[in-house]
C-alpha cells in the first residue's frame, strides 16, 4: 500500500477521534501494518490532533533505535501483527463512555440497534492490578484476541483495543460502541434520578 496514503489516512482517523474525546493529548495509539514484518505506529510526542509525517513512526519487528521514539504500545501492537494476521490496523483508545461504564460493569450488552446488531454483547476484561499491566499487557491483549476469536477488547478503567483489516470498520466498530455506552449510562442514570 501506498505509504503516502496510509499516513494521511491515519492522520484523519486521528483527528477525528480526537475530536471525539477517543484520543486524549498524548493518550492512545493507532497503527498500520505495512509489509510482513513492520508497521506504521505514532510516536510516543504525537498529538493526535495534528498527526502528520513527524509523529508516525515504521518499525521493523526486529527491535532498533526507532523503538525509543515510538508510542508506549508500540510492544503491544507488535505482539498483534505477529500473531493475529487479520490484524491490518490496531487501535487503543479511551472512550470516555465506554470506559466509564466499564468501571462497574462486567458486560457491555448494547440495547440499541446498532450496538445490537454490529456489536452484540462484550465481556469487560478486568486487568487485576495497574502496577505491572503493561509488563503483561503485550502477551494478554494477543491471547484474549486470539482466545476469544473476537476484534475488540474493553478493559476496565483501562481502554478499548481493536484490530480490523479495514481502517474504516475499525473506526466504526469504536463509534458505535461509544454511544451504545453512552446510551446504557444515560439509562442507569434515568434509573437512578427515579429513585430520589
Amino acid at each position: 500500500m501506498n505509504r503516502e496514503n496510509l499516513k494521511n489516512q491515519l492522520s484523519t482517523l486521528a483527528l477525528s477521534m480526537f475530536r471525539k474525546d477517543f484520543f486524549g493529548i498524548f493518550h492512545g495509539s493507532i497503527s498500520a501494518k505495512t509489509e510482513s514484518n513492520r508497521f506504521l505506529i505514532n510516536s510516543k510526542e504525537a498529538i493526535f490532533d495534528a498527526i502528520d509525517e513527524k509523529n508516525l513512526i515504521e518499525l521493523y519487528y526486529k527491535k532498533d533505535y526507532r523503538w525509543n521514539n515510538a508510542s508506549i504500545d508500540a510492544n503491544i501492537h507488535h505482539s498483534i501483527y505477529s500473531q493475529i494476521s487479520d490484524a491490518k490496523f490496531i487501535c487503543f483508545s479511551m472512550p470516555p463512555f465506554t470506559t466509564a461504564y466499564s468501571l462497574d460493569h462486567n458486560i457491555i450488552r448494547p440495547k440499541d440497534y446498532f450496538g445490537f446488531k454490529e456489536i452484540g454483547s462484550i465481556e469487560i476484561v478486568d486487568p487485576k492490578q495497574f502496577e505491572d499491566w503493561y509488563e503483561r499487557a503485550q502477551s494478554e491483549i494477543a491471547y484474549y484476541f486470539q482466545s476469544k476469536k473476537t476484534d475488540i477488547m474493553v478493559i476496565r478503567g483501562y481502554g478499548v483495543y481493536t484490530f480490523n483489516r479495514d481502517l474504516h470498520e475499525l473506526a466504526k466498530k469504536i463509534a458505535i460502541l461509544e454511544k451504545s455506552c453512552r446510551l446504557l449510562l444515560l439509562e442507569n442514570e434515568k434509573k437512578d434520578s427515579s429513585f430520589d
